[in-house]
């Protein structure tokens, strides 16, 4: 049976990472959710929730609270607790913001009838690096937090959350430039491709965490859609490379 409890004390995506690794040995977790603060476990007979509590003490001031559920026709048990947004409409942040950039990119390189393919190309990566650099630093704390939940350095190397900024704008200034094009490719590729490591590995592990792509103002969750994002400047910064020879 699935069981829903409450959960005290959490407030950020790190809260879930460690949470996560210190009840994980004792109980089968499904998902843990930081909005509404939740511990979704799967469990013949519900667990010894004292003992799981004196887990928590250890790592921090976290308390697991049963909740009340109620039974549906289909004798499946359903939390009481608000769902989250399903579907597409979670990802419309992210759609809006790359329409924009796509959108001035393509207008300002529309001329005479043509497209320069590669200048809209340079610019719709500085826009990229630009724009998410911006969300990551409106909470750069708490990005790094949250970033550490699923990237494989910034897990071993928390100081990288706090760097990886700092790279993203350097890299969209330098493609807003156009100085040094072929390290900045490179750079690119490196960094780009190493995050979706990690995205891959939180995917195959179906972890139920936040994207942190958007810092923590705006909330989506980490999936395809993330891998898609890091593979797409990877194909790109490739494209720019082989343009350049």
């Amino acid at each position: 049976m699935n069981l829903t409890y409450s959960i005290e004390g959490i407030h950020c995506p790190s809260c879930i990472h460690k949470i996560s690794s210190v009840l994980s040995p004792h109980v089968n977790i499904i998902e843990i959710t930081l909005n509404p603060p939740l511990l979704k476990i799967e469990a013949e007979r519900p667990p010894n929730l004292d003992a799981l509590n004196a887990h928590l003490a250890l790592i921090g001031n976290y308390k697991l609270q049963a909740r009340p559920t109620h039974h549906l026709s289909n004798s499946k048990s359903l939390s009481m607790a608000d769902p989250e947004p399903q579907g597409w409409r979670v990802y419309y942040p992210i759609f809006l913001i790359m329409s924009y950039i796509i959108g001035v990119a393509g207008i300002n390189n529309f001329h005479a009838g043509e497209i320069n393919w590669q200048s809209l190309m340079n610019q719709f990566m500085a826009g990229f690096f630009l724009i998410f650099s911006a969300f990551k630093f409106l909470d750069i704390r708490g990005f790094a937090e949250g970033y550490a939940t699923y990237d494989l350095l910034a897990q071993r190397w928390h100081t990288y959350g706090y760097i990886y900024p700092f790279l993203e704008l350097v890299l969209g200034i330098l493609y807003l430039t156009q100085e040094l094009p072929t390290l900045t490719q490179f750079a690119t590729i490196v960094i780009m491709g190493f995050s979706s490591l990690g995205v891959i590995n939180s995917l195959l592990k179906k972890q139920k965490i936040h994207c942190a792509c958007l810092g923590t103002l705006l909330k989506v969750p980490l999936s395809s859609i993330t891998l898609i994002e890091d593979l797409t400047m990877v194909i790109l910064a490739v494209v720019a490379l082989m343009m350049r020879n």
